[in-house]
């Protein structure tokens, strides 16, 4: 009897493992088709790169069961100049996002690198224009709790722009 009982236990353990490996990726077309849909559909400000900006931002939505985004709060950010143009990206993703079953709203946090790439002969002045930048930003810090309850950590969608001299 106690062999059975045990026989049992380990197949329905082994189910809900098989379960839980089978989660989707929560963007349509998974991952790849996410990063190229961010790098597509976020624009980069000139103001951002007449500063020469660079940085992190951290941002927690929330998604309906039609995929539509209902919230968005910034948990992060290196400088509030960075935060417009991944809002208007994020509010271009309404209805590709994935939700597991049984859920009526579901929380992601996506991460954001944006950076730039510098040209080949880098002058002084666009050396002096990013620390000046980077001396002079006013990040965006949570100072309070962070609720996650039950959110999905996205892989971090990383954007590049070209400076020119």
């Amino acid at each position: 009897m106690k062999k059975i009982l045990l026989f049992i236990t380990l197949i329905l353990s082994s189910v809900l493992v098989k379960a839980q490996a089978q989660l989707a990726f929560p963007f349509q077309g998974g991952s790849p088709i996410m990063n190229r849909f961010f790098k597509d559909s976020l624009v980069v400000s000139p103001e951002i790169i007449k500063k020469k900006a660079s940085g992190t931002a951290v941002f927690k939505f929330t998604a309906d069961e039609k995929g539509l985004i209902k919230k968005i709060i910034v948990y992060y950010a290196d400088d509030a100049i960075l935060v417009v143009p991944i809002i208007e990206a994020l509010k271009k993703s309404n209805h590709k996002w994935i939700i597991p079953d049984h859920e009526k709203l579901h929380d992601f946090i996506l991460p954001f690198s944006i950076n730039f790439n510098a040209p080949a002969n880098t002058s002084n002045a666009t050396i002096k224009a990013a620390f000046d930048y980077y001396s002079k930003r006013k990040p965006i810090i949570s100072y309070n709790q962070v609720p996650l309850e039950t959110a999905t950590l996205l892989p971090t969608v990383i954007v590049s722009y070209n400076l020119s001299e």
